[in-house]
């Protein structure tokens, strides 16, 4: 919720080129109300979610119109916006599943004047899918090597791996929490958005019976598919496990640090051992978190992105240009073997442009 990532991308170039990207701060006031919703969500106005399904349409549009100005790209050269959308709720777990994206997509076409491909993640669940995670078929498309085996690590506020295993399918799943409690905890103890370069929490020390208490949440120990959001990972879930320990804040942090980079090597050691590993998402910047993930993972090589040719940072918005490209081609954008669908779909609704 801390910007708009937009990534303007060519994709009839060889290789694929992405020719402006930049990210845009999410407004202050429409991040406390969004969040504010989030953490109170037995509180919610349905006036408060409808005008913010506008509100944030227009930021999305905002960032694009002034992507392009800079870039200097005429909308009416662009296909079409591939948009995410802010989610709100992800909710696969209950007897009638669901999954829901806010930022209309008419309202970002009308103030764009481009054709917009949205709401990606419905149909996967409707056809008994996770909905999530989505990029791996964007990783399998531009990571995939015949040499040797990647693994694909996007730490946002949750984090999901993407295994690219020689001579077999590509498979993949939401790991846990990546920036998510580290980001609140931070915000609760210094008022900060996030834990820059992982500083702060590594002026603390990781308590090994907090860890291995967080280590027994029984979502770590589901077979994939599966996927997870704030509704199980988030502050109340943390304060049950700290009750009566006493501890710094900023070890608290530590140990939260130590508890995305296990959850994560847990994941790539169980399901791809020896695996060549590479971040992106904004957990890649986090030191402290790259350095444990580092020493977790080797002897295996732990990189970003970069060093396969795309910014870690832009690999998420990159990927939704190119669902919105296969969505108007007719492919499929989802893989069964990764979020448990009963097959390929189409991901997205179009709204056109005129």
């Amino acid at each position: 919720m801390d910007a708009i990532d937009a990534a303007l991308v060519d994709f009839d170039a060889e290789p694929m080129s992405v020719v402006a990207a930049a990210a845009t701060p999410l407004p202050a006031p429409l991040r406390r109300r969004i969040a504010d919703l989030l953490e109170a969500p037995d509180r919610v106005s349905l006036d408060e979610i409808g005008q913010l399904d506008v509100e944030f349409a227009r930021a999305f549009a905002a960032a694009t119109n002034a992507l392009l100005r800079s870039a200097h790209i005429p909308p009416d050269s662009v296909e079409a916006i591939g948009s995410h959308g802010q989610t709100l709720r992800h909710r696969t777990d209950l007897p009638v599943p669901f999954t829901w994206q806010i930022g209309d997509p008419n309202t970002i076409a009308e103030e764009t004047g481009i054709t917009v491909v949205a709401d990606f993640r419905r149909r996967d669940v409707a056809a008994g899918g996770q909905g999530a995670p989505l990029v791996p078929l964007f990783h399998d498309q531009v990571f995939r090597s015949d040499a040797v085996d990647r693994a694909i690590v996007n730490i946002g506020g949750i984090a999901n791996v993407t295994l690219l295993r020689r001579k077999e399918p590509v498979t993949g799943f939401d790991t846990g929490p990546g920036n998510r409690l580290l980001d609140a905890w931070i915000a609760r103890h210094r008022g900060l958005e996030f834990d820059r370069d992982g500083a702060w929490g590594a002026t603390g020390c990781c308590d090994a019976a907090l860890l291995e208490e967080l280590l027994e949440e029984p979502f770590l120990r589901l077979a994939p598919p599966k996927s997870t959001g704030r509704e199980l990972f988030n502050l109340a879930w943390l304060d049950a496990a700290l009750e009566g320990r006493g501890l710094r804040a900023e070890d608290v942090q530590a140990t939260l640090v130590e508890f995305t980079a296990a959850t994560i090597a847990a994941a790539v050691s169980r399901h791809a051992p020896g695996a060549a590993v590479y971040l992106c998402g904004g957990g890649a910047h986090n030191g402290a978190l790259a350095r444990s993930l580092g020493r977790r993972l080797s002897p295996s090589a732990c990189a970003t992105t970069a060093a396969l040719g795309v910014d870690p940072d832009y690999v998420e918005a990159i990927a939704f240009a190119w669902f919105a490209r296969r969505t108007l081609a007719g492919l499929p954008s989802n893989a069964g073997s990764v979020t448990g669908a009963a097959g390929a779909r189409i991901l997205g609704g179009i709204y056109l442009r005129t």
